[in-house]
């Protein structure tokens, strides 16, 4: 082999490395049904249909969020939750949420919640007010998909649990390093 092409190969090599690692900071869908399935315990295909739909809308998401929340509304709502962020590339991170909420909404309810993250550009970022409408209706269980947005970043909470919600209603979730009360 002669230097010019052992150097033709070794930048060729590095010219592919950026690729890989930009493939590398996103979930694929399997990975998140994979993640969820583990996390609710269950091999359901709603779910699975869920992260097909939301992937569809917005790509593959960079992180997600594990958690568990639980809400509660007659007319005015608060909801309340505590988890784990996961990324690829910067780590992972307990998270905590509380939101109000407005709207014709009666009910409560104790959920497992699978939030997937996108376009996060820093785990900082995730920090702020996210706004979103949101429609219940529980009777028992089952699942849920909303979406909230800040800026470019756009969270969608997929919830299943346990309670008797039924309602619309328009509100926020702050996200916050430490857990506290107060919803705003």
């Amino acid at each position: 082999m002669t230097f010019r092409a052992i150097f033709l190969a070794v930048a060729a090599f590095f010219a592919l490395l950026p690729t890989a690692q930009a493939q590398q900071q996103h979930y694929s869908n399997n990975e998140i049904v994979d993640a969820g399935h583990r996390f609710f315990g269950t091999t359901s295909r709603e779910l699975a249909l869920l992260v097909e739909r939301a992937t569809k809308r917005w790509g593959q998401p960079n992180g997600y969020i594990l958690g568990e929340e639980g809400s509660g509304a007659i007319t005015v709502g608060l909801r309340y939750g505590e988890g784990t962020l996961y990324t690829r590339n910067a780590g992972d991170r307990r998270v905590y949420w509380q939101g109000p909420s407005i709207g014709f909404d009666v009910g409560g309810e104790g959920t497992r919640v699978m939030m997937l993250v996108y376009n996060l550009p820093s785990l900082e970022s995730l920090f702020n007010r996210y706004v979103g409408i949101s429609g219940s209706a529980y009777f028992i269980g089952g699942f849920g998909m909303t979406a909230v947005t800040w800026d470019r970043v756009v969270i969608v909470p997929i919830r299943t649990g346990v309670g008797l919600r039924l309602g619309a209603n328009v509100g926020y979730l702050k996200f916050t390093p430490t857990s506290t009360w107060n919803p705003f």
